[in-house]
């Protein structure tokens, strides 16, 4: 029997040879795993603007049926989600792209956004809108690095790190206390709090940087990448998600621990009950201040873990203004996912394959500007907003302080 050289890659091509093909590699350390997907640039693109059209039309329908409604909404979100990954194919059309580091990029650029928006949902959940993320992560990030920095010198091996990120999720959860403070004690207007605090935590850390870090441009060391054993194995998906480091991990066990806190335990139940209809749970015997207060702090411990996956996991060091507006980004994916914690995920995956796409069009000489590719979460954003696919409804009491009667 014929046996194949070690170093061909099996092929699966979906059209006859000698038309325009993108080629989507996925190597593995074990060659007889890895593959290529062929796909045929001009068919795959009639085929998909055949579903949009298809879907379009029947989104324009007007349906009282509430699974007919439901299956509409779905078929419009499917076209959204495939737009990114059609223009990644249309991109790399007579070429070849390594599909494994795409999505690698995509899950490891989502992580902040991802847990930025499982900060949101805790605090938004209980009634009390959050724009200060960002505030938080900022600060996170910078109270961790000064920690490490000054610590470093003495605790060997990697326990500076873990100390960092320990002083980060602590400086997030101090800002998140006074933000719970201005907005639910003093029933300030919530998104000025919000506003403030993000200020001044750009002034802060800023401060910091010039007056505290010690050898604030050099590059310090950051946590380092593991594997789980037998998971990181399996092809495709174990280089993906079995290979990170602890904050990337982290993600996946705070977007379950959020969804099971909030849907399948007693505290869940009255933070739905709080952001829903406050004069109600009060009535109920649920302290709605205390509520309020404990959520809003989980919220900015987590919001803190995540700016330390700046300093701390990525990149070794401290620069103004380093999380670029990622709070925002967050609380975007937050409203795309509906105000769930495995919606906001997705929604946080979709901003990271998006910002993923920035390198990969540099690599294939992409003439179309990235910004056009990277608005597309938004725009779904929007639309979700808007009512068009699906409704995207916010806590009714969110944003309202609370006078009890």
């Amino acid at each position: 029997m014929t046996t194949l050289p070690q170093h061909v890659v099996p092929s699966v091509a979906f059209e006859a040879p000698g038309v325009t093909t993108s080629i989507l590699r996925f190597p593995n350390e074990d060659d007889s795993l890895s593959f290529n997907l062929e796909i045929p640039t001009v068919s795959y693109s009639l085929i998909v603007a055949l579903l949009f059209v298809g879907v379009g039309t029947y989104g324009l329908v007007p349906l009282q049926n509430e699974r007919a409604q439901r299956t509409k909404t779905n078929g419009l979100i499917l076209a959204g989600i495939l737009i990114i990954p059609t223009v990644l194919i249309l991109a790399a059309a007579g070429q070849s792209t390594n599909m494994i580091s795409m999505l690698g990029a995509s899950f490891r650029l989502g992580t902040p956004i991802i847990i930025g928006a499982m900060a949101g949902i805790w605090c938004e959940r209980s009634g009390v809108v959050n724009i200060a993320i960002e505030g938080m992560m900022l600060t996170g990030a910078a109270f961790g690095f000064v920690a490490y920095t000054f610590v470093t010198a003495s605790i060997p091996g990697q326990g500076g790190l873990w100390i960092g990120i320990a002083v980060a999720v602590a400086s997030g959860g101090l800002m998140a206390l006074l933000h719970a403070w201005l907005s639910v004690t003093f029933k300030t207007d919530q998104i000025i709090s919000g506003t403030v605090i993000n200020i001044m935590a750009l002034g802060l850390t800023a401060f910091m940087r010039r007056e505290v870090i010690l050898n604030a441009d050099a590059s310090f060391e950051t946590l380092s990448e593991f594997s789980i054993p037998l998971l990181s194995k399996i092809p495709v998906l174990g280089e993906v998600l079995f290979t990170g480091k602890p904050i990337f991990f982290s993600m996946f066990l705070l977007v379950i621990l959020t969804h099971v806190m909030l849907y399948y335990t007693r505290w869940g139940l009255r933070t739905r009950a709080v952001g829903e209809n406050p004069h109600a749970a009060d009535t109920l015997g649920i302290n709605v201040q205390r509520n309020r207060y404990i959520n809003v702090i989980i919220g900015g411990l987590i919001a803190g873990l995540a700016g330390a996956w700046f300093s701390l996991e990525t990149a070794g060091g401290f620069r103004d203004g380093m999380t670029s507006g990622t709070g925002f980004i967050a609380l975007a994916a937050m409203i795309f996912g509906k105000w769930t914690p495995f919606g906001a995920a997705a929604g946080g995956l979709l901003f990271g394959f998006s910002q993923a796409l920035d390198t990969r069009f540099q690599l294939l000489n992409v003439p179309i500007p990235v910004q056009f590719v990277q608005m597309t979460p938004y725009l779904v954003t929007m639309i979700v907003l808007a009512g068009l696919v699906g409704r995207a409804t916010a806590p009714k009491a969110v944003g309202q302080p609370y006078e009890k009667e």
